[in-house]
């Protein structure tokens, strides 16, 4: 299915001062009445100083992750430079940035296309984040009891973000918060490289969360299980720790692997307990 360009949920530049080419600050562009999803001048605006590439592979972005796309949409080149009016070169390189982000897939001599995800490809998702979150988490349980504090510290203020989301039944804003503390969690690790692919997979769980039951647990859980990540990281508990995250990155009936009872307290997000680096 090809989208009408008049669906993107992006907004264009207006024609009269093309700031994307020029690199001057975008103006303030009226909205279209009847767009899925405006974002208006706001998105550009707070944006401004990125390069004109990147302001488009977010804009396209936030429309995959609000279902302006569905899951099998042709995204096409030609209609976004039209939209936003600017030339196709920065379309393009913002296309091939979501397309390495596993969010589009490109079809040869077909164009690209919106990644159509299966639950396979979300337990994949799911069990990738639990490695790389026990591995950081690892790093963060070995710290002393004053550092744990001040990490856990941080997760709570987070989780009264989602608790208000949840009060509010906001789900989006919800799975948004949720990713959040996920990722200070990673970033409490203090490893850069870490962080840069957790983010990458950040943006697929999201979409997981939005669009597939079971991705996301039950209402009353929501909250009980972050708190308990939270305090298993400031307790310096691993093990358990690391049977908490599996648990909550577990995605409904596609589990990948699984941790039995026994032999469970030797391994550590798929390497033996006892292996180190020589």
């Amino acid at each position: 299915m090809i989208v009408n360009n008049l669906d993107f949920g992006i907004s264009p530049v207006d024609p009269q001062q093309n700031c994307l080419r020029s690199g001057a600050d975008p103006p303030r562009a009226a909205s279209r009445e009847g767009d899925v999803a405006v974002r208006g001048v706001e998105a550009l605006s707070a944006i401004a100083s990125k390069p004109t590439a990147v302001i488009i592979a977010d804009q396209l972005r936030e429309g995959i992750i609000e279902g302006a796309f569905s899951p099998g949409d042709q995204v096409n080149e030609a209609q976004v430079a039209t939209r936003l009016n600017v030339s196709r070169g920065p379309v393009r390189e913002a296309l091939h940035r979501l397309v390495q982000e596993g969010l589009l897939i490109s079809r040869p001599n077909r164009g690209v296309f919106v990644r159509d995800l299966t639950p396979r490809d979300v337990a994949e998702v799911f069990e990738a984040r639990e490695i790389i979150e026990c591995a950081a988490s690892e790093r963060i349980t070995e710290r002393p009891q004053s550092e744990r504090d001040v990490t856990a510290d941080e997760l709570d203020a987070l989780l009264d973000r989602m608790s208000a989301a949840l009060e509010h039944d906001d789900w989006p804003q919800l799975g948004r918060e949720d990713l959040q503390f996920h990722t200070a969690l990673v970033g409490a690790a203090g490893n850069t490289r870490m962080v840069r692919a957790y983010e990458t997979l950040a943006t697929e769980a999201l979409i997981c969360l939005t669009h597939f039951p079971g991705a996301y647990p039950s209402r009353d859980r929501v909250l009980p299980d972050h708190r308990e990540i939270v305090q298993q990281l400031r307790d310096g508990d691993m093990e358990r720790l690391h049977h908490t995250l599996h648990q909550h990155l577990s995605f409904d009936g596609h589990e990948l692997h699984t941790h039995d009872d026994e032999g469970a307290g030797d391994f550590r997000h798929g390497r033996p307990e006892h292996d180190t680096i020589a």
